[in-house]
This record gives C-alpha cells, sequence and structure tokens, in this order.
C-alpha cells in the first residue's frame, strides 16, 4: 500500500470503529429503556425525556465551543427534517415494542435496516454497492434471522411494528451520509433533539409518571445522554466511509442487546444467538478485507 493510500484505510477503520461504538451506548438507551417500561414510565415520556435532554446537551455543546448553527441550504434543510423525523418516529415505535418483546428481538428485527440501506445508497447517494457488500448484509441478515427464529410461530404485531423503525433507520443512515459533508454534525443534532423536544412534549406532558426511584431518575436523564453520543458518533462515522460499506457492522447491536438481556433481565441467550453473532461478525470481517484489498 502506498503512502497516499493509506489514509483512505485508516479512515475506514475509524469510521467502523466509531459504528461499533455508537451502537453499543445505543445498546445502553434500549436496555435502560426497557426496565422503565417494565416500572410503570410509559413510552411516550421516555421518548420526550430522550430527546429533551438530546436537546440540551446539544445547546450546551454548542455554547462550550462557541459553535452556532451555520447557514443550512433550504434543500439540506429539507433534508435534515426528514431525517430527524425518520429517527424521532422510528424511537417512539421502538419504545412501544420494547415492553414486549426481547431486546435481542427488537434489535435483531430493527436491523433489517441495513438490507434497506443497500437498497436506498444507489438511488440517493449514488453509491457502488459492490457484490462482496450484498454477501456481507445477507450473511449478516441470515445471523440475525438464526437468533431470532421467526419461523413456525403466529406473527406478533410487536414484531411486525418494529418493520416500520427500520425502515426509517435506513432512510436516517442514507439521508446522514447526503448531508454528512455539507450540515455539521452539530446542526444534524440540534435539529433532531429540536424536533423530537417540540413534537413529543405534548405526549410527554399528557402520559408524565413520576420515576419511582433515584435509579429510575438518573436512567430517565441517561437515555437523552447515551442516544446523543451514540448519534454524535454515527453522524462523524458516516463522513468518513459510505453507508453501504458501514451498514453490516450495524449487526453488532444485536449482540449488545442479547447480552444486555442476559445480565439485566436474566434472559440467557440460547446456542443460535452465539452461532448468530458468528455469522454477524463474519460479515464485518468480509466487508473489512473488501475493503483493504480495494485501498491496497
Amino acid at each position: 500500500m502506498s503512502i497516499a493510500e493509506a489514509p483512505a484505510t485508516s479512515q475506514v477503520g475509524r469510521a467502523i470503529a466509531m459504528v461499533l461504538f455508537a451502537y453499543f451506548l445505543f445498546s445502553f438507551v434500549d436496555t435502560s429503556t426497557k426496565w422503565m417500561l417494565g416500572v410503570g414510565l410509559a413510552a411516550l415520556q421516555l421518548a420526550f425525556m430522550r430527546y429533551l435532554v438530546h436537546f440540551l446537551i446539544t445547546i450546551v455543546d454548542m455554547r462550550r465551543r462557541g459553535k452556532t448553527l451555520k447557514p443550512v441550504s433550504g434543500r439540506n434543510r429539507a433534508i435534515a427534517l426528514l431525517r430527524s423525523f425518520c429517527l424521532v418516529s422510528a424511537t417512539c415505535a421502538n419504545f412501544f415494542a420494547l415492553l414486549h418483546l426481547p431486546l435481542a428481538v427488537t434489535a435483531a428485527i430493527l436491523h433489517v435496516a441495513p438490507v434497506l440501506v443497500c437498497l436506498l445508497a444507489w438511488p440517493i447517494l449514488g453509491e457502488e454497492v459492490r457484490r462482496t457488500h450484498w454477501i456481507a448484509v445477507l450473511l449478516g441478515l441470515s445471523g440475525v434471522l438464526i437468533i431470532v427464529q421467526p419461523f413456525g410461530e403466529g406473527a406478533n404485531w410487536y414484531a411486525v411494528l418494529m418493520l416500520y423503525p427500520a425502515t426509517c433507520m435506513a432512510l436516517y443512515t442514507v439521508l446522514t451520509r447526503k448531508i454528512a459533508h455539507e450540515v455539521s454534525p452539530t446542526t444534524s443534532q440540534f435539529y433532531t433533539g429540536l424536533m423530537g423536544t417540540v413534537v413529543l412534549l405534548p405526549f410527554g406532558v399528557m402520559t408524565w409518571e413520576t420515576p419511582p426511584s433515584l435509579l429510575a431518575w438518573v436512567l430517565t436523564f441517561g437515555i437523552g445522554v447515551f442516544a446523543w453520543a451514540g448519534h454524535e458518533f454515527l453522524i462523524r462515522a458516516h463522513a468518513h466511509a459510505g453507508a453501504s460499506l458501514l451498514a453490516p457492522f450495524g449487526y453488532a447491536f444485536v449482540v449488545y442487546l442479547a447480552i444486555a438481556g442476559w445480565l439485566v433481565f436474566d434472559h440467557i441467550p440460547e446456542w443460535y444467538t452465539w452461532v448468530g453473532a458468528v455469522l454477524i461478525f463474519a460479515a464485518g470481517l468480509i466487508i473489512w478485507r473488501a475493503q483493504t484489498r480495494q485501498a491496497g
């Protein structure tokens, strides 16, 4: 590999690491939310707090760094608002489903999204989706299906509901990539926090229940902190690598939540969960190897 080509590979590796860490933070959001739903707090109340805290952190971070919102063209503003709507509505649907489904199941269904990312990356971004990307995504999806074991059971409407946030997250990911070089991460975070706070405020007030313990209070605010940090890493990752390249690494979220379900809710993953995890990580290694060969 030449000296000129080395930075490209380094940037890809940095982007992958940021995506993996972002989903690690997101696993805290879902685990905390499921626990709080179990003690009687409402899904819309938690969704409102998640975006209120996100918005406040963004404002504080902007003031600390002395940053202001940079001018955004009408086209990019529309894309940023659509991106924010996708994330906010996906959060609400996910929170409703979390009370009724195991963490690993919600994560697995949500990660139909990478397949949709590959479908959307070409028409929206003009990115080339190579055969290797498809193989990796399908391999990862096979791992997800092994974990979920959906065959031979009646339809669960909460599982069907999870197809909506999966679709929204695919569009969110592609739109993040589309404006990553023109709209700063701070501006993207601001729009997301603002939309979630404004749209969910009346629902948060109507469904409000006082958290029953100090831990519940901490987690009520904590989900916003974890979510803000996760999206900060995710936005920055997409400034360094394409959406179709990063898509398979989102499957790590399934593994994180399978472990969280075991530790927090005493749901011990079955043997097939680990088989699925091996396939998921194999997908990541395939896509990484293909990229390093291309760069080299």
